[in-house]
């Protein structure tokens, strides 16, 4: 009588399976790719963008060391997560820094200023129009 949990051959020995029946997946290659798509889509907002993206790129670097280490599968689903976490961090950067920049110009200091001072509605309108004619210029 055998105790094992392996199988017996007709010749008594047990037979063993090496992970015949078990699957193995890779959590961070699917939370990379997760987080590198909402990052992709989320990229207008700072949490989106930045965070997301930055998570995204964390946990790809994290799933393609555990792929080639063959520890887990789906190599190529953790790369794909990372580049498209860094797309949505780029892009954020992009627009937080466009953002910066209008906010830091001239003009917007100078309409800025004209509408703390105007008193009516019509007197912001033409602070608008003046601050679209000066970006425009």
């Amino acid at each position: 009588m055998s105790f094992s949990n392996h199988p017996q051959t007709p010749d008594g020995h047990a037979q063993t399976h090496h992970d015949a029946g078990v699957k193995r997946s890779n959590g961070p290659a699917v939370t990379a790719l997760v987080l590198g798509v909402a990052a992709l889509l989320l990229f207008w907002t700072v949490f989106g963008g930045i965070v997301l993206g930055l998570l995204a790129v964390v946990f790809g670097i994290v799933g393609a060391r555990k792929a080639r280490g063959g520890r887990a599968p789906h190599g190529k689903m953790s790369v794909i997560g990372a580049v498209l976490g860094a797309l949505g961090l780029i892009a954020s950067a992009v627009i937080i820094a466009i953002g910066a920049s209008i906010l830091n110009s001239d003009e917007f200091k100078n309409f800025d200023d004209c509408v703390q001072h105007a008193d009516t509605q019509s007197e912001r309108d033409a602070c608008a129009k003046d601050f679209d004619r000066d970006m425009n210029n």
